[in-house]
């Protein structure tokens, strides 16, 4: 067999997906699986964009402009005009989730030794877009007794090196439901201006605030045109993950152009997604009200019951629906894998996302676990009554 590249098997394993397989087992054995896993929303997907979708007068499925269709993009700047963002369809590239804007932005910003600082923990999956291009993660670590707040600006400068070339930030947080406030970012803003960064920032989760707490975008913040690049995507918006589209938004007129060849060069984003998402941006904002209290409604069951286990800790999250867990076990691989291997509470079992894939050393999350409420409030507390039972019995419980 011909040999495989380095750089292939230097890509991690995704921290949310790779109990899968044990995952499958355990339903093969008739075992009910709770997947707080993923962040894959149960919530109904809009019927408006839906019905979009099966009445479209489609000819010829063909392929949409490689930057998306115009139609889309003006309906993208209408959207972020909603929020105090003003940009042109020229600043925006559809693409096929927000992963690959990630990949793109990724790409066109970094050569192999670069530097990225992002604060951890953080979402699994930009470890391998950094090194699919060569580029070095290094983090500033916050703490889940602070509720993951931003770290003292002070932490930023101290790995800051000649090599450092971005910051990235994911607003709400993935994995921590962290939401950072105007004021921080605006000290984040700061470093980039005196370093001349870029500024990145995951903001998909954009709608998901609580406790009266309003999000605050990067593409706000004044002086930075040229530094900031944004990623999106409506997958959870409109719990529509199936659709695969996202969008990479900038004002730098090169980083577009370069990142337009990327664009090119995998032809085009989803059709059908997007004429989805167009129809999306039209979604009532009561729609997004109802979708808010009930996140909420599960945030706080999941809060409350943790915070009562014996050994256990969970801060409150401002936003997003994900939390990360303290858990009174040796390992949380082992825990995960173990709740899907060798245990189950009147026929069911949970499925939890070890922390130790968030962090860029392993030893930070091995007494953590990323828990996502996507789940209905039934399940959830059934999920949790699991969690609870298994805490009571594992055998690497500390």
């Amino acid at each position: 067999m011909p040999q495989l590249s380095k750089k292939g098997y230097e890509l991690p394993q995704s921290a949310i997906r790779k109990l899968v397989p044990f995952a499958d087992e355990a339903k093969a054995r008739g075992i009910h699986v709770y997947h707080l896993n993923i962040g894959q929303p149960d919530i109904a997907t809009p019927k408006g964009a839906l019905d979009a979708l099966a009445h479209a007068e489609i000819g010829v499925l063909s392929y949409s402009p490689s930057a998306g269709m115009l139609s889309f993009r003006d309906k993208l700047c209408e959207y972020y005009h909603r929020f105090g963002i003003e940009v042109n369809p020229n600043q925006i590239i559809v693409t096929n989730g927000g992963s690959e804007a990630i990949q793109f932005a990724f790409t066109v910003c970094f050569n192999p030794g670069d530097e990225i600082i992002i604060p951890e923990p953080y979402y699994t999956n930009y470890n391998a877009f950094a090194k699919l291009c060569g580029a070095v993660i290094k983090t500033i670590s916050s703490d889940i007794h602070s509720g993951f707040e931003l770290p003292p600006i002070e932490e930023f400068e101290k790995v800051i090196t000649p090599k450092t070339k971005a910051i990235m930030i994911c607003n709400p947080n993935n994995p921590t439901g962290y939401l950072y406030s105007e004021e921080e970012l605006k000290k984040v803003a700061e470093i980039v201006k005196k370093y001349d960064l870029f500024l990145f920032a995951d903001e998909v989760y954009r709608e998901f605030c609580y406790d009266g707490y309003k999000h605050f975008s990067i593409m706000q913040l004044e002086g930075l045109d040229n530094n900031v690049v944004l990623f999106d995507s409506s997958s959870k918006r409109y719990s529509a993950c199936g659709a695969r589209v996202g969008c990479m938004v900038t004002r730098n007129p090169e980083v577009y152009s370069i990142a337009m060849r990327l664009a090119q060069a995998r032809l085009s984003p989803p059709t059908l997604g997007q004429i989805f998402s167009e129809a999306a941006i039209d979604t009532p904002t009561e729609y997004f009200e109802g979708v808010g209290n009930e996140y909420l409604s599960r945030r706080d069951l999941v809060v409350e019951y943790i915070n009562k286990i014996p050994g256990c800790f969970c801060a409150k999250p401002k936003g997003a629906f994900y939390t990360v867990i303290e858990l009174p076990i040796d390992d949380s691989d082992r825990f995960c894998k173990w709740l899907l291997t060798d245990f189950s509470y009147e026929g069911a079992t949970v499925m939890l996302a070890p922390a130790t894939g968030f962090y860029v050393d392993p030893e930070k999350g091995r007494h953590q676990a990323r828990l996502s409420y996507c789940l209905n409030l039934d399940d959830l507390r059934n999920a949790l009554k699991c969690l609870e039972e298994a805490l009571k019995v594992y055998p690497g419980r500390i």
